[in-house]
C-alpha cells in the first residue's frame, strides 16, 4: 500500500537518496529542503531522472515554515533526517554554535513531530516517525561531543515518545549511522576551524590529526539510506537500527566498557 512520507533534510546525502528510492518505489514523497536553491536543485534533479514527487521548503527552526508544513501536508510516515554538525573541542566551543546545532537536531526535530503527532491523534490514524540521529547518540566521539550530546537527546526524546505513543498506535524508530560518505563529516570538520586558532586556543592543532584517516575510510551513503528506506516500509522494525553491523558491535563494546572506566 502506498504512503504519504514527508523526509527532512532531502537536499543532500541520506534523505536525498531515501526520498528518491521510496518514490521509485511508488510513494508520494514529500521531500523538504532548508533553503530555496536547494528546492530548486532538488526538482531538476527529480526531474531529469524522472521521479515523481513533491519537493517543499522547510527549515525546521522556523516557526512559518513548520506551521506552513503542519497545515498543509497529511501525512503517514515523518522521515525527521535534517541535521546539522559543528565541531570542536566542547570545552572551548562557542556556546552559540552549540545552542544553534540543538535547535535544529532537537528543538526543531522535536517540534516538528509534535505537530504531526497531534495530527496522527486528532485524525484517529497510525503513524511513525523515524529519526535519523547518528553512531554518536549512543557514545561521544572526542571533538564532536556537543554534536553527540544533541544526538543523545534526540534518542531520548525518541525513546520517550515510543513508549508514550504506542497506546495511539504511533510508531517511533531510529536510524543511527556509521561513518558515511555524504560529505557531512567532512564539513563537521571544516566547522571547527572557522572559530579555533592554535593560537588562542589551548587544545593543541595534533588533537584533530585524527580526522583525516577517520575521513579517508568513509562508506558508501546508499547502503544507509537503504537501511532507513527498510526501516520506514517496515510496520515491525526495530526501534534503534545502526548500521553498518561493524558500527553496532563497535559501540556495543564500548558501551559495555564504560561500566568500567575510571574517571
Amino acid at each position: 500500500m502506498s504512503k504519504t512520507i514527508l523526509i527532512t533534510g532531502a537536499a543532500s546525502g541520506f534523505g536525498k537518496i531515501a526520498a528518491f528510492d521510496l518514490a521509485k518505489k511508488g510513494h508520494k514523497v514529500i521531500a523538504t529542503t532548508q533553503v530555496y536553491p536547494q528546492m530548486s536543485d532538488l526538482i531538476r534533479e527529480a526531474k531529469e531522472q524522472g521521479i515523481d514527487l513533491t519537493v517543499d521548503k522547510l527549515d525546521v527552526t522556523n516557526p512559518r515554515d513548520l506551521a506552513y508544513i503542519h497545515e498543509k501536508y497529511d501525512i503517514d510516515i515523518l522521515v525527521s533526517n535534517a541535521g546539522i554538525m559543528e565541531g570542536g573541542p566542547i570545552a572551548e566551543q562557542p556556546i552559540d554554535l552549540i545552542r544553534s546545532m540543538f535547535d535544529v537536531n532537537v528543538f526543531g526535530g522535536l517540534e516538528l513531530a509534535q505537530g504531526f503527532i497531534k495530527k496522527f491523534i486528532d485524525q484517529k490514524k497510525p503513524g511513525k516517525i523515524v529519526f535519523t540521529t547518528s553512531m554518536g547518540e549512543l557514545w561521544t566521539v572526542p571533538y564532536v561531543a556537543a554534536y553527540c550530546a544533541s544526538k543523545h537527546a534526540m534518542g531520548s526524546i525518541a525513546e520517550g515518545l515510543k513508549t508514550e505513543l504506542a497506546p495511539f498506535n504511533i510508531k517511533i524508530a531510529t536510524c543511527n549511522p556509521g561513518i558515511f560518505g555524504t560529505g557531512f563529516n567532512d564539513r563537521g570538520v571544516d566547522s571547527i576551524f572557522r572559530w579555533y586558532d592554535p593560537e588562542n586556543n589551548f587544545t593543541p592543532l595534533s588533537a584533530f590529526d585524527g580526522a583525516s584517516e577517520s575521513l579517508a575510510h568513509q562508506l558508501d551513503p546508499q547502503s544507509m539510506a537503504d537501511c532507513i528506506v527498510d526501516v520506514v516500509l517496515d510496520d515491525h522494525s526495530n526501534f534503534r537500527n545502526v548500521h553498518p553491523k561493524e558500527t553496532e558491535d563497535f559501540v556495543k563494546q564500548l558501551q559495555a566498557e564504560a561500566w568500567t572506566a575510571k574517571s
